[in-house]
């Protein structure tokens, strides 16, 4: 028996039934999806479990792709074998692999601009693109799985070795990029890279979504303080560049991150200055001049901090001037920039997952 024959039958044994590798698709892609979704909000190294999923279940799916196009293979390459859902199917292939290939090539440090983009921002661009094609792909030949699919120790067997493997070469691949110091080895355990330096010009003045307003005017700006306090408050620039200076790390979801002093004002101190919080309030809502918004429990918001300067330097417009959130342990897209009212609630702000979608959107 020649060497590729044994290979082949090799993988004959491995390959679970067709019906199987299609749902375990879909859930895979379901599951990548609501793990990458939560990871944007991890940014404490207590979350790393999320991470640590997200990336071993890539690995499966690798795999599992693999059984697939070997199995439909021809449909794809014959043109006579096409019918209308075959496009489709090529999308998906397509949204797949391109997810596969970016997410991969970010955690070894490749870090490539695609226009404005990382390679990470493009790995979930196809990531989301396969959440919605895989469900309508699957629709055009759904089938349910059969008992006899699913029953037997060698389907068991079959994924339990899936999922190690994909442990197992998580791991490696760590391991790798420290041996070999690669780019990838700086990497936080949120996948974020490192970017050096001190102020503005240490790192990119990144925005949520579409929030690109124009600059705000220093003198007219007033920073509002409603809601479940005493006294309200409207300060102009200045009472907030003359309060205290944090270091603090800001991760951003596009995937870097930097290590910055700030200065500005302690949330706390401003609730102080007006006259204190209500019984009733309970959480914080910083709001930016674009109506982007977020919103943190009191007693967290009250150790957050208003900045006005990074790195002994004045904020400049693209990294939130003349005010912006500066919130330790919270992701990049929850420091709201541009920021014009702190108003103190009596509960939290459900809208403004909604809102983090459309702000900007003129």
């Amino acid at each position: 028996m020649t060497v590729r024959g044994a290979l082949g039958r090799a993988v004959d044994r491995l390959e679970p039934r067709p019906r199987v590798v299609d749902w375990s698709l879909l859930a895979l892609v379901a599951a990548e999806a609501l793990t990458g979704l939560v990871s944007f909000v991890v940014a404490t190294p207590d979350g790393w479990p999320v991470f640590w999923l997200h990336r071993s279940l890539g690995v499966a799916i690798v795999a599992l792709l693999f059984f697939k196009l070997r199995r439909v293979r021809r449909n794809l390459t014959e043109p006579g074998r096409w019918r209308r859902s075959t496009a489709l199917s090529v999308l998906a292939a397509v949204a797949a692999l391109g997810a596969l290939a970016t997410g991969a090539a970010w955690v070894f440090g490749l870090d490539v601009r695609v226009s404005l983009w990382t390679l990470l921002s493009v790995h979930v661009a196809f990531g989301l693109l396969l959440l919605v094609v895989v469900p309508l792909h699957a629709a055009t030949r759904f089938r349910l799985p059969r008992r006899a699919d699913v029953e037997g120790r060698r389907t068991a067997l079959q994924y339990t070795a899936l999922f190690v493997a994909g442990a197992v070469t998580y791991r490696v691949q760590t391991a790798l990029n420290t041996a070999l110091d690669t780019a990838g080895a700086d990497r936080r355990f949120t996948g974020s890279q490192p970017r050096e330096g001190e102020g503005n010009d240490a790192f990119p003045p990144t925005s949520w979504v579409a929030d690109d307003p124009e600059p705000v005017d220093r003198e007219r700006y007033r920073l509002a303080v409603t809601g479940e306090v005493t006294d309200s408050l409207a300060l102009p620039v200045e009472a907030v560049a003359s309060g205290e200076a944090e270091r603090a790390l800001l991760d951003c979801t596009s995937g870097w991150y930097t290590v910055q002093d700030w200065r500005g004002v302690r949330v706390g101190d401003l609730l102080d200055a007006a006259g204190g919080t209500t019984e009733d309030a309970s959480h914080v809502r910083f709001v930016s001049v674009t109506g982007y918004r977020w919103t943190l429990p009191v007693e967290e918001a009250r150790d957050a901090l208003l900045a006005t300067h990074v790195g002994g330097e004045r904020l400049s417009h693209g990294h939130g001037a003349p005010v912006r959130l500066v919130a330790p342990g919270r992701r990049g897209f929850q420091w709201v920039k541009w920021v014009t009212r702190v108003e103190v609630r009596p509960g939290p702000d459900p809208a403004q997952w909604v809102v983090t979608l459309v702000s900007g959107f003129d």
